[in-house]
């Protein structure tokens, strides 16, 4: 447990956390919307700097990133709980915790022992991943910053809601980011996540100006956020305000939590938006949770050869050390 990086105090002994855009007001003896920041007499504490809930030796296609190091292994951590309350979370096991009694689980890995297990499982990065990273800050920081000096690479896997603060405080050690676009409207976000968009938009924009890797996903959900013209707003968006070479990751949902009673995505609807995508000038456009697709592969945007292929995990990477296409020679977006 320790003193959180980002926030005010108020009177009352109240506190306003500026970790995400949620901005809770906390009272004292009580916790924010993620339930893992606690104000304890005025001052705001992390319950789950100390307390690890999952580490994987992970490929980092499932992350996914697909533009930083394919085919190597990601050290991936989490920690309980979310600032999001998704009805279709995929990890509610463990990012919908701590419920009403406060018990945080997990066991203890400081940040040292986090990159040193690492590199002795001579993984290229560590990833932030499975539940929320904005809400496990203090310890993403500081591992982040131990991770550099080993010479890893740092990703978050997160839905884009930090505030700009926390943000341009961890951009240093930022190499990737895949961030979650959910949706391209209010009320999916509001209804859905309890949350908003517009945090997210400006957050992804942000990421760019600060020089992080940016690659987004998008978990089309049938009748939800599955529209034609929302997928088209969305390319639009992508390819305007963060540029063409921005990879996109739509990706089939799969009936989960409370959203048990949905049907899977038909492929169809994924090929769809991946053809959406293409029409809008993204050049690195992929589907996802359904293997053996030609759209897991990455082909150059200019010679259209597949320059990485991929089965599920499996992975032949072709992309030159310089990071051009070996057909053609034209850079690829990303670092290899």
């Amino acid at each position: 447990m320790m003193e959180t990086l980002i926030y005010k105090k108020l009177d009352d002994n109240k506190v306003k956390c500026e970790m995400c855009n949620h901005f809770c007001v906390i009272k004292n003896k009580k916790s924010g919307i993620c339930n893992v920041r606690e104000n304890q007499q005025g001052i705001l504490k992390s319950l789950v700097y100390d307390k690890i809930i999952a580490k994987n030796i992970d490929p980092i296609e499932k992350k996914p990133v697909f533009h930083l190091k394919p085919g190597s292994l990601s050290y991936s951590v989490a920690t309980v709980g979310c600032n999001f309350k998704c009805l279709f979370c995929q990890n509610f096991n463990i990012a919908q915790m701590p419920l009403n009694n406060k018990h945080i689980p997990g066991f203890k890995m400081t940040p040292k022992e986090i990159v040193n297990q690492a590199v002795k499982e001579n993984c290229k990065s560590i990833s932030f991943t499975y539940t929320e990273p904005t809400i496990y800050f203090e310890l993403a920081l500081e591992t982040a910053k131990l991770a550099k000096d080993k010479g890893l690479f740092n990703i978050f896997v997160t839905n884009g809601y930090m505030s700009s603060k926390a943000l341009k405080k961890i951009a240093p050690f930022l190499d990737a980011a895949n961030v979650d676009l959910k949706a391209f409207n209010e009320k999916f976000y509001k209804e859905q996540c309890k949350a908003k968009l517009e945090p997210v938009k400006e957050n992804l924009k942000l990421m760019k100006s600060l020089k992080i890797l940016v690659e987004i996903t998008t978990l089309l959900i049938p009748g939800l956020n599955d529209d034609i013209n929302e997928i088209k707003a969305m390319a639009d968006f992508i390819a305007k305000s963060l540029g063409k070479k921005t990879p996109w990751h739509i990706s089939r949902f799969y009936p989960c939590y409370k959203s048990s009673q949905i049907n899977p995505t038909p492929v169809k609807t994924l090929k769809q938006a991946y053809k959406i995508g293409k029409d809008a000038g993204l050049r690195y456009v992929y589907t996802g949770n359904v293997a053996g697709l030609e759209s897991e592969n990455t082909f150059c945007h200019f010679c259209n050869k597949i320059i990485v292929k991929r089965y599920s995990y499996d992975v032949e990477n072709f992309i030159t050390k310089k990071g051009e296409c070996p057909y053609c020679n034209t850079k690829v977006y990303g670092i290899f």
